[in-house]
């Protein structure tokens, strides 16, 4: 194999042999003659340079013409003639002063070339010009008059040697030294570096100063210290708030509050964490699930109902559920299963802070507008036309409120629950005329019932006693509670004098069939028994306790025992 820069002979190749005859690049030949496709002109070939044994060692001309181009400094150069490597080890320049260069056609004996113009193409309109930057123009590199003066060899004074930093005491060695990106230097720097190096200007420039380096470097390093540090802290961040969502414990005020009071409104129906999503947005609690997280942990966390409370601003979730399950918290009107209105009126007078009888007043008034069903009666021998109609649950009444917005709601509500069972068509069924006497039949069941096993029989018995047929009490339904609703008691020892002596539609003692209404306010509980009564024949009953037990009888008979037991049980 050939070494790269030498031709196929045996002797390398050296700048001072004669042009080098025919060795050099290899014995150059020009390879003429051959008809170009395109318009009769010589089909020119371009030189193949040697590369070892890439080639075949020959490189012919372009029909034997050299071109000329131009260095850094302007010096004129000839193609094919600067080689740049004479072996493997060593590096010479050639050097050739004007007097070598010929105008002949080619190589000859004495290294001389001659200068041909390119032959005229006729699609070239800048064809037949003479050589751009004027080609005569003489090359003085490697003369005398060359600027600066070449320096022999042997005279070049050594490579400047790179002292240890007289900080540190660190010598990075040669190409150790800083990477460009501390030293504040970039590939701009390092490119320019370079050309100058090749362009003989390197020597003149000078050395940066080592501490305008390491100033460089410690910025460098600071701003990438504040680029990791800032991305460590913005991962440490969100990785905390992570934890704290999915492990930590949810966000809670310490306390009972500033003393701040706010009214909160909790709708029907509302779950723990809506309840505490309004919570949030007054201010009371800090989050839903520190409240959701309390309710739970409270015992009598289920028993929360609906209504209108008072609380404070930031209180801890458990502070705000113990006040919650607290009546004096709640700004409310809670209507029980059975209550009359007369209750219900005095606990809005109260709450709104109104004078006893505001409420009473208002709802007789204004009875035909608080929205009742058509089938209700409000007129005639009916003492209160609201009684029943006002469901129960938990309403809210705070102060600034009107007593008629409250009466409304309840009104609304009892109208929806008694649309949805159709009381209207279930009231034929069960051999009553309307739905108003259903209602009436609900209310008796409420209030004469004390379990709710006790609903549907009771339910029996009023149906049972109303009928046409029926011999035992000839239609009386005889009812303690009717007596005490005219009266506005809750007295079970009543005289039969007492009794008999009054002679109010409401006394069913007297009276036969139902009262002209309601004698209360059912709950869903009486209302459903009162639709689904039992069919066992009972027409007696007995509360032989006085109070929760209940007994019940289909003869007269059975129901004089029932009677003996309750007397011994009272005391009479």
């Amino acid at each position: 194999m050939t070494e790269y820069g030498r031709g196929p002979g045996p002797e390398p190749w050296h700048p001072e042999d004669p042009l080098y005859g025919d060795g050099g690049w290899g014995g150059q030949q020009a390879h003429v003659g051959q008809q170009s496709p395109y318009g009769g002109q010589p089909q020119q070939q371009y030189p193949q340079p040697q590369y070892g044994d890439w080639t075949q060692g020959q490189q012919p001309g372009y029909d034997q013409q050299q071109y000329q181009y131009y260095d850094e400094q302007g010096h004129q150069h000839y193609a094919g003639q600067d080689q740049q490597y004479a072996g493997q080890d060593q590096q010479q320049f050639a050097v050739h002063t004007p007097q070598q260069y010929q105008h002949q056609g080619g190589w000859d004996a004495t290294g001389t070339h001659g200068h041909v113009p390119y032959a005229a193409d006729p699609g070239d309109p800048y064809g037949q010009q003479p050589v751009a930057y004027g080609g005569e123009q003489p090359d003085f590199y490697g003369t005398e008059d060359a600027y600066p003066p070449p320096v022999p060899p042997g005279r070049r004074s050594p490579e400047p040697k790179t002292d240890p930093d007289p900080e540190t005491g660190w010598d990075p060695g040669e190409d150790q030294g800083e990477h460009a990106f501390f030293a504040g230097g970039g590939d701009d720097e390092d490119a320019d570096d370079e050309a100058d190096s090749r362009s003989g200007r390197g020597e003149r420039r000078g050395k940066k100063p080592v501490k305008s380096k390491k100033r460089r470097t410690g910025c460098a390093c600071m701003v990438v210290v504040l680029v990791f540090g800032g991305g460590l802290g913005t991962v440490g961040y969100f990785g905390w708030k992570y934890y704290q969502n999915r492990f930590g414990p949810a966000p809670d005020y310490a306390g009972s509050g500033n003393g701040e009071q706010v009214t909160v409104t909790i709708p029907k129906g509302a779950g723990g964490w809506e309840i505490g999503q309004k919570l949030r947005e007054a201010g009371v609690v800090e989050s839903a699930d520190a409240f959701v997280s309390a309710l739970q942990a409270n015992p009598k966390g289920k028993g929360l109902q609906e209504g209108v409370y008072t609380l404070e601003k930031q209180m801890s979730a458990a502070s705000a559920v113990q006040l919650m399950l607290d009546p004096k918290s709640q700004n409310n009107v809670i209507v029980t299963p059975g209550e009359r209105n007369a209750g219900v009126y005095a606990a809005i007078d109260k709450k709104l802070q109104l004078s006893t009888g505001t409420t009473r007043k208002i709802a007789k008034q204004q009875s035909r507008k608080l929205g009742l069903p058509s089938w209700a009666q409000t007129s005639g021998q009916v003492q209160d036309p609201l009684e029943g109609f006002l469901f129960p649950g938990t309403y809210a009444a705070a102060k600034g409120m009107k007593p008629d917005a409250i009466l409304k709601q309840m009104v609304t509500q009892a109208k929806e629950k008694y649309a949805a069972y159709d009381l209207q068509t279930k009231a034929k069924t069960l051999g009553l005329n309307n739905a108003f006497q259903l209602v009436t039949v609900m209310s008796l069941v409420q209030a004469e019932g004390k379990t709710h096993d006790d609903f549907r029989k009771m339910a029996e018995v009023i149906y049972n006693r109303l009928k046409p047929t029926n011999t035992e009490t000839n239609q009386l339904l005889q009812f303690d509670s009717t007596y005490n609703y005219l009266k506005g008691t809750s007295n079970i020892h009543i005289s039969e004098k007492e009794i008999n002596s009054n002679q109010s539609p409401y006394n069913t003692y007297t009276h036969k069939g139902l009262p002209p209404g309601p004698i209360g306010n059912p709950g869903e509980d009486a209302m459903k028994a009162a639709l689904n009564p039992t069919h066992d024949g009972w027409i007696y009953f007995v509360a032989t306790d006085g109070t929760t037990n209940t007994e019940f009888a289909k003869t007269y008979a059975e129901f004089q025992q029932l009677k003996d037991k309750f007397n011994a049980t009272s005391g009479n």
